[in-house]
């Protein structure tokens, strides 16, 4: 039976990354989102075909999180040297480009365990995203089947709804009065 995540502290973990500008490598940890938001999703592999859609799709919206006080990171179980070369592709041949963000290699599949959302039999994660408070507890979970996208203006909207901290019914978007 899976554990439930929300409401409780996000479980740790320490990746490393190819930082959005494509040429340089990083850390991420949990400890290093403190104090501010996170959206943290993964996807199942660098050269595919809907992954591009989400991850560029996020580094388009990524000035909305921004004001909204949130980091975006990308997580898929490739390795940073696979994230750099899909980075180096040129877009019109399938690449990425740069982005505005980093993406991290959980190349040991650990975080995906932990999230609840491996495929031990294919080696890869879930379309699983998270909402971490800056408190480090997770405040919303979805996992999505494989070939289905995630929509940035609902995450953005769950984003500010949870920052309302109010009651907010179906539907509800900014300046929507609260329950």
């Amino acid at each position: 039976m899976a554990e439930r995540l929300v409401g409780v502290k996000a479980p740790d973990f320490q990746m490393n990354t190819v930082l959005g500008d494509g040429e340089n490598f990083g850390k991420a940890s949990l400890n290093d989102y403190k104090g501010k938001w996170l959206v943290m999703f993964f996807y199942p592999l660098d050269f595919t075909f809907v992954c591009p859609t989400e991850i560029t799709g996020f580094s388009k919206k990524y000035e909305e999180f921004k004001k909204l006080n949130a980091e975006v990171l990308a997580v898929s179980t490739d390795s940073i040297y696979s994230h750099k070369a899909w980075m180096d592709m040129p877009v019109d041949k399938g690449g990425i480009g740069k982005l505005n963000f980093p993406i991290a290699s959980d190349i040991t599949h650990q975080v995906a365990k932990d999230y609840g959302i491996f495929i031990e039999e294919d080696g890869v994660a879930l379309r699983g995203l998270f909402i971490i408070g800056p408190d480090g507890l997770m405040k919303y979970s979805v996992v999505h089947d494989l070939n289905v996208g995630r929509s940035t203006d609902e995450v953005l909207r769950v984003l500010t709804a949870l920052q309302s901290g109010g009651l907010c019914p179906l539907g509800w978007e900014e300046g929507d009065e609260l329950l």
